[in-house]
């Protein structure tokens, strides 16, 4: 099949009777298992290793130093520059590469499914599973009329590695932007969240010039239609808690925020699937299935099951599959502007209200925050619980300055009269090992509350230390557990514990020295 995208400079230095374009599902599964890319497993996913590489490379992403975009970058180590003529050494590399194949597969998609946001985006991969990859998580246009903007090029040659000598990166492996190509090139890495990681970026860095908040978040909508919005990191309980079964799923990873109301950039999910299980996460285990993509998890060689629990090859496994293999979904992947935020973090010290609502300008400080806790034992050499940083939640996906989301997000807020509430599903009682782990059944009770609008108007009580507006009550949660303090034997520990953790908020928060005072007044107030 032909692209269905207008012709680009780029895609025609390839030996044409090389590519393949389009592939069908179907047709991608074969072509992989012919490769001897991957095998099938006994529900019809498709099964693959990445390698050396198992999870995303921060140190190796840089953005091309283009007099049009160089202003606007925020660069540092997160946007590292690359000059113009390294850039377009690699690209030529990278294609002598592709023209050295037997067979290179293309295709045509999208992102974002509001039609007035969309970036049609051409993928080129030597991978049929790479391919396949980019089929599932980007919006497949299938027919539809699509956008006149020219495309940006995505392309993934894993076995084309950078020569850090010659071509001035720190290793083998690059991601690198160019805003004046609209290229993207990526190699010395079979990692396929690079490629979803990579335009999620191109977003975050084209959605405000169109007055368009890009959030990385998930997103559903209740049965009166109303969204709400779900941020948080790793290990906050995001997918479970988005993942209602009262209500619909628009996405569960990048969304965008216009004058429209919000939509899902992906057409797909790429969730971890460590210790995944039927009974626990019913949505995720049922869409893996023919068309599925698994990434670096145990397989039975005998009959083909999968074994979630083996994390041998690393603990990030992962399973992408189209959304429309998940019950419940909201199929246009819009909905109208959000009732309700909330901001997710699982606070290991024990120290943070379990919910708690905020004013705009705390909504903002604790956004620009994006605050979690790593565990002991989740990585090596964290042998305590030790507080982690995230700006916007999603820092390393933000080409702009961090303000420049921050500020959108404030005047959406405003402008939509959305309450933004602070959900805290770690520790109570104490810290790790020595207090509990929050009850997800209260859990759910305080997020259905917040979503129902029942903390809209409550009463609250103001925490000293942060600052925090916490509700008197909550719909089936015991008062006594919403003043974190009330819920340690000692209050003096609580005291030390939680003046700790306000002075790591405050360190972290003087990188942001280009917002309002009032922003960086709604932070903890005792320290």
């Amino acid at each position: 099949m032909k692209p269905t995208f207008a012709s680009k400079p780029e895609t025609n230095l390839l030996n044409a009777a090389h590519v393949q374009w389009n592939l069908s599902v179907p047709a991608l599964v074969k072509r992989s298992l012919a490769l001897q890319e991957g095998a099938l497993t006994a529900e019809g996913a498709l099964a693959v290793k990445t390698g050396k590489y198992t999870g995303r490379s921060p140190k190796d992403k840089y953005i091309v130093d283009e007099p049009d975009s160089s202003p606007s970058i925020d660069w540092g180590n997160v946007n590292q520059p690359m000059s113009e003529e390294a850039f377009e050494r690699l690209y030529n590399k990278v294609t002598a590469h592709l023209n050295s194949q037997n067979e290179v597969f293309a295709s045509d998609a999208l992102a974002g499914a509001d039609p007035n946001y969309q970036l049609p985006v051409r993928v080129i991969t030597s991978y049929a599973w790479h391919q396949l990859f980019a089929r599932q998580l980007f919006i497949r246009p299938d027919g539809r009329e699509t956008p006149s903007a020219p495309p940006f090029t995505l392309i993934a040659a894993p076995e084309c590695k950078a020569d850090p000598e010659t071509d001035g990166t720190s290793s083998e492996t690059f991601i690198v932007i160019s805003f004046a190509q609209r290229t993207i090139l990526i190699g010395g890495t079979e990692y396929a969240g690079e490629m979803k990681k990579s335009i999620f970026s191109v977003m975050n860095y084209l959605l405000p010039e169109q007055n368009v908040l890009p959030m990385h978040c998930s997103a559903n909508i209740g049965s009166e239609g109303a969204s709400a919005l779900f941020f948080g990191l790793s290990g906050t309980g995001k997918t479970t808690l988005s993942a209602d079964p009262s209500r619909l799923l628009v996405g569960d990873d990048e969304h965008g925020w216009s004058e429209n109301g919000i939509f899902n950039i992906e057409g797909g999910c790429y969730a971890k699937c460590s210790n995944l299980s039927k009974q626990k996460e019913p949505q995720i285990w049922n869409a893996i299935r023919f068309g599925a993509v698994l990434e670096n998890v145990g397989i039975d060689d005998a009959n083909g099951k999968v074994d979630y629990t083996d994390t041998q090859i690393t603990e990030n496994t992962r399973a992408a599959y189209p959304i429309e293999h998940v019950d419940g979904i909201v199929p246009s992947g819009t909905a109208g502007h959000p009732s309700a935020i909330i901001f997710l973090t699982a606070d290991a010290f024990g120290v943070l209200p379990p919910i708690s609502r905020l004013t705009k300008e705390q909504a903002m400080y604790h956004f620009l925050s994006g605050y979690t806790s790593k565990l002991a034992g989740t990585e090596r050499g964290v042998t305590s619980p030790e507080a982690t940083f995230s700006t916007c939640f999603g820092a390393p996906f933000l080409p702009q300055r961090a303000s420049v989301y921050a500020e959108m997000l404030g005047e959406k807020i405003d402008e939509h009269n959305v309450p933004v509430f602070l959900v805290n599903t770690g520790w109570s009682g104490g810290g790790y090992g020595v207090g509990s782990r929050m009850d997800l059944s209260y859990t759910r009770a305080m997020v259905q509350a917040a979503l129902n609008g029942e903390l809209t108007d409550t009463a609250t009580v103001e925490d000293p230390i942060f600052g925090l507006h916490i509700p008197e009550s909550c719909p089936g949660v015991p008062e006594d557990m919403l003043q974190p303090k009330k819920m340690w034997t000692e209050a003096v520990d609580y005291e030390v514990q939680a003046r700790m953790l306000a002075r790591k908020f405050a360190e972290n928060f003087k990188r942001f020295d280009d917002v309002p005072a009032s922003i960086a007044d709604a932070g903890p107030t005792q320290l």
